[in-house]
């Protein structure tokens, strides 16, 4: 093989290694891009009232308002007990301290419970009152103390709205409506990110969904 031989072969590697890195990347960017699907309020009348015609009605209906109305991820919301949520005299407090090893960060952080969520919650635990602070606060049949895992209740919430007739939605759907409908209110990106206990906003920004309803707000604002 001449010279010119080997370079012509060099260059066709290099080429085809340069073919299949980015085809990797543009895989990559494909699944990144297939986020879960963020609800508007029609999608949260028919899955709450999907959950409220099933069974676990009570329970269902609380995990799924704690991701949309708190924005807490799948395994925060897996991970709490009454300890977490009920203050000494049994009341649903307002501010939720996560220590950093229920977090995906590792990173203690509080997070600001609503009036809307705490009656929620409050209705809840009537229907289960609390035995043993210690239990985790969303039960499931087989393990009633320990109760759900992110790995299970990623499943079931993904069961319920599919059930519901959602598709593209997963338990990450509560989360980014949170995020967006913050947004779309005005809240800035900085309160966003605090709020869901993201250190970057540039992470926060990739779960705003732009819709038509906040270009037409913002369009007004000229």
């Amino acid at each position: 093989m001449t010279q010119q031989d080997k370079k012509e072969v060099g260059i066709k590697k290099q080429r085809n290694y340069a073919y299949y890195i980015a085809k990797l990347w543009l895989k990559g960017k494909k699944v990144m891009s297939k986020q879960a699907k963020t609800l508007t309020s029609e999608d949260l009348h028919k899955v709450l009232s999907f959950i409220a015609k099933n069974k676990h009605s009570a329970r269902n209906r609380a995990i799924l308002l704690t991701t949309y109305l708190a924005g807490l991820r799948v395994g925060e919301t897996a991970s709490l007990r009454y300890s977490d949520v009920l203050d000494d005299s049994g009341i649903v407090k307002s501010e939720i301290l996560l220590t950093a090893e229920q977090t995906k960060g590792k990173h203690a952080r509080t997070v600001f419970i609503s009036e809307r969520l705490q009656k929620e919650l409050t209705h809840y635990i009537k229907q289960y009152p609390v035995k043993n602070n210690s239990c985790k606060l969303f039960y499931t049949q087989k393990r009633i103390k320990e109760g759900f895992n992110a790995n299970t209740l990623t499943q079931h919430l993904h069961y319920i709205y599919k059930r519901a007739g959602l598709s593209q939605c997963s338990s990450h759907s509560g989360r980014r409506s949170f995020i967006t409908n913050l947004a779309s209110k005005g809240v800035s990106v900085r309160v966003l990110a605090s709020l869901a206990g993201h250190k970057s906003i540039s992470t926060t920004q990739a779960y705003i969904d732009v819709n038509d309803d906040m270009k037409r707000k913002a369009v007004e604002l000229i």
